[in-house]
């Protein structure tokens, strides 16, 4: 259904009444800091100034000009930077001050206690984040489970731009004109969707294609060639060759896909590893989507995937390993028994079969949530469907005050949904169409700030706030009705914790919830960027889209290994297993895995692998797909496991770039940075980490020796020398001995673990009045063995987490 003139006016309402709403929250009075007290400015005189004052200052901090207007961000953060350098011993420095311990201590506590007040009397007037809205993702799932659709949304939405930040992260999260328009048609689409459902009769599709079906009809092309009764595909570099035009969708759709396959001429020591994409299959649509990876030997076996599908896209099954020999087709076209002459490995397809499905709700649930009792007679057209009501106004009514509890995700006033109740009555005397009514009011709802963004107060969550947040840190979409019943008799308050975590956990076996940890290291592991960059086939030649594929699911299954175990930290990145199937283990050059399916395997004593830092995943994601840089993944070991800051670097220092050429090592180039006092105190951090990693590529394999590219040609370069004396940790010789001294700092890499989870799940950074709950939070876990599950249960039931 299209959106009419009625409709198009409430969103125009519905978006000036956001704007208003935003302009008030961002208008909202600031609070005014106090100035220090006089002691402290005496203290920072007499110990500071000489360095830090007039305009030769060392790095450029001019302590004798800087303000106390707090309100100002870039002015709070350089007191904090203040606090934390003098609290660590570095400001005044050791040989330079006159400064004793009780002093330091003196000016640490009387700083620290004047940015927190200031910060708390913030926090007390507008809370931690002052207005959060749904993501694009959260978006899509929230409107999936209100109205019981299972159209992929976040298709129709502009990427974000990849800051590296959580895209839950408020201060981030603009809202243009734009954005709002993309809301509105996003909102169109999803009713579109739910009203056909609920009007048109339930019409289940589901078709068997022989082998022979699936075959070319024609001599010379792309598609399977009938041999003794299967559908064939040779290994071959030919685009779109395994294409089957027989799975064209006509409309579309979730499709639960099986079929029966087998090799051919498979390599003696293992099967012969296949893909499953779709697309259009054609030269002037050349993007497809991966669906999925399979192996196969001689023997039979039935395969069972579900995929999206366009309408007019086809599915393409072929092998589709790069380390098997591939045959070379002549003039674009694969002809029969060309392939298989040249004795290359070929799939069989003996069957398939294509059933349209939907794999969130029925047709009835959809029916009921749109028109609750009122009898619909579906009809083929949905403008002719029937809707009989004896009293369609109050029936209408009541539907519209469900559908907002619901959608806004709390008790919902009379007298706050008149202006929809009067929507929902003039469409009515106009049309007489129960649909169409409710569909403009259910527009309105739906493009409400009232859904689009959390509504929090200041201070400590209500029940409704605490249920949203908890659903959406974990679940990704709006509270189940469990979670809405609890909210309701009172159970979800700060002071019982145990309802909270009694709903947490089965939260975490819902469908939903079981892709927690999936959703949150896509963003903390910044693994949704994995697809970002395309190793050189070159450098990286055994590389390809089903070890990316394994390598994620490796991550994913190992974290969520570890929260069901409440393992302990420490083997977040050092664990003697990890989770292989045989394209990765060979990937990886573990023996004895055999299999497509996933599995827990023990590693062998000499394995370079388990732990998180060895995942091929986070090598990938870490690397620019052609070189490795120490730098890159120094500082995102720094920031995503340790939890240490790092500013950015200065604007007049240029980014290093590994010569390929051989002649200098990265090591080398980084010497000259080290030896600048204004780079060096970074790259402290920076480079153990990094250079601990060095052994591994940028396509995540071991490796002895640099590359380096000769004549065209690629060579072994200088051997890699990954050890390095850590500051903060001592010294390692080699990638194992680094990664046993990470193991050991369980409080560090908790703190951290408790800080992304609540960056992520409330939408604002750790501010300088959030470290004492932090730390709290870090004793908390520490006597519970610094579990993983634990420290999940002490985030949901913190202070923070359960304030705005």
């Amino acid at each position: 259904m299209r959106i009419d003139s009625n409709t198009k006016s409430v969103a125009k309402r519905v978006i000036c009444t956001l704007l208003m709403m935003i302009w008030a929250v961002v208008t909202l009075p600031q609070a005014r800091a106090a100035d220090p007290a006089a002691e402290l400015v005496e203290h920072l005189a007499k110990h500071c100034f000489d360095c830090h004052s007039g305009s030769s200052s060392e790095a450029g901090l001019d302590l004798a000009e800087l303000n106390w207007d707090l309100r100002d961000a870039a002015t709070f953060a350089t007191w904090v930077q203040v606090h934390d350098r003098v609290a660590a011993g570095e400001m005044p420095p050791p040989d330079a001050t006159t400064m004793d311990q009780s002093q330091r201590t003196a000016l640490v506590a009387q700083l620290g206690q004047a940015l927190r007040t200031y910060q708390r009397q913030i926090q007390q007037e507008q809370g931690r984040v002052v207005a959060r809205r749904l993501t694009h993702s959260q978006l899509e799932a929230t409107l999936q489970d209100l109205l019981g659709i299972d159209v992929p949304l976040t298709r129709h939405l502009p990427q974000p731009p990849r800051t590296g930040e959580y895209t839950t992260l408020a201060e981030l999260q603009t809202l243009s004109h734009f954005d709002l328009e993309n809301h509105v048609q996003v909102v169109d689409m999803a009713l579109d969707e739910a009203m056909r459902r609920a009007l048109t009769p339930t019409t289940p599709w589901k078709r068997r294609f022989s082998a022979k079906e699936l075959s070319r009809t024609r001599t010379r092309t792309r598609e399977p060639e009938y041999i003794d009764g299967a559908a064939v595909v040779w290994s071959g570099r030919l685009i779109f060759y395994g294409r089957l035009p027989a799975t064209t969708a006509r409309e579309d759709g979730w499709y639960r896909i099986r079929f029966e396959a087998s090799a051919l001429k498979k390599p003696a020591d293992r099967g012969v590893w296949c893909t499953v994409r779709s697309g259009k299959c054609v030269s002037s649509a050349p993007l497809m989507s991966w669906v999925g990876a399979f192996e196969v030997d001689e023997e039979k076996k039935t395969v069972d995937m579900v995929t999206w599908l366009p309408q007019g896209h086809m599915l393409e099954i072929r092998p589709n390993d790069v380390t098997l020999k591939r045959a070379r087709f002549q003039g674009g076209q694969a002809a029969n028994g060309e392939g298989g002459a040249q004795d290359v490995p070929g799939l069989a397809i003996h069957w398939l079969e294509m059933e349209r499905i939907h794999p969130i709700a029925d047709d009835a649930f959809v029916r009921q949530r749109l028109f609750g009792r009122i009898k619909v007679t579906p009809h083929d057209d949905p403008l002719q469907a029937k809707c009989e009501c004896d009293h369609p106004l109050a029936a209408g009514e009541e539907l519209i005050c469900r559908m907002a509890g619901l959608a806004w995700r709390r008790p919902v006033e009379r007298a706050e949904l008149e202006p929809y109740l009067a929507l929902y009555r003039k469409t009515w005397e106009g049309t007489q169409s129960i649909p169409e009514s409710l569909r403009v009011a259910y527009t309105a709802i739906l493009c409400s700030p009232r859904f689009l963004y959390f509504e929090e107060s200041p201070g400590r969550l209500d029940p409704y706030a605490i249920a949203t947040r908890l659903s959406y840190f974990l679940c990704h979409s709006l509270p189940d009705e469990a979670l809405f019943q609890a909210a309701r008799q009172g159970e979800l308050r700060a002071d019982q914790p145990e309802a909270i975590l009694s709903h947490a956990h089965r939260l975490l076996r819902t469908p939903r919830g079981e892709q927690f940890m999936a959703r949150f290291a896509g963003e903390w592991l910044e693994l949704r960027d994995i697809e970002f960059t395309e190793p050189d086939a070159r450098l990286h030649p055994d590389f390809d889209l089903i070890v990316q594929d394994a390598m994620l699911q490796e991550t994913h299954a190992f974290l969520q290994h570890l929260l069901e175990r409440n393992a302990p930290i420490g083997e977040l990145v050092a664990a003697p297993y990890t989770f292989l199937n045989s394209r990765l283990a060979r990937y990886y050059g573990v023996s004895g895995v055999r299999g497509d399916t996933l599995r827990c395997v023990d590693l062998p004593p000499d394995s370079h692998r388990g732990g998180i830092l060895s995942h091929g995943s986070v090598l990938k994601v870490t690397a620019n797909g052609t070189n490795t840089s120490p730098v890159l993944r120094g500082v995102w070991v720094a920031r995503r496991i340790l939890g240490e800051d790092i500013p950015p670097p200065p604007a007049n220092v240029p980014a290093i770039e590994p010569d390929i050429r051989g002649a200098k090592t990265i090591r080398e180039q980084l010497e000259k940075h080290r030896q600048d006092e204004q780079c060096a105190s970074c790259h402290r951090k920076i480079d153990p980490p990094g250079f601990a990693l060095e052994n591994f590529d940028a396509a995540g394999r071991w490796r002895e020796f640099y590359p380096v590219v000769r004549g065209g040609k690629v060579q072994k370069g200088p051997r890699i020398d990954p050890s390095y004396v850590w500051e903060s940790g001592g010294s390692f010789e080699d990638f194992e001995s680094f990664r046993e001294l990470v193991q050991r700092r369980e409080e560090d890499l908790a703190r951290n673990l408790i800080e992304q989870m609540l960056v992520y799940g409330t939408g604002a950074r750790i501010s300088f009045a959030d470290r004492s709950e932090v730390e709290r939070l870090t004793r908390q876990v520490a006597a519970q063995g610094y579990g993983i599950r634990a420290i999940l249960d002490a985030v949901v039931t913190s202070s923070i987490f359960l304030s705005k």
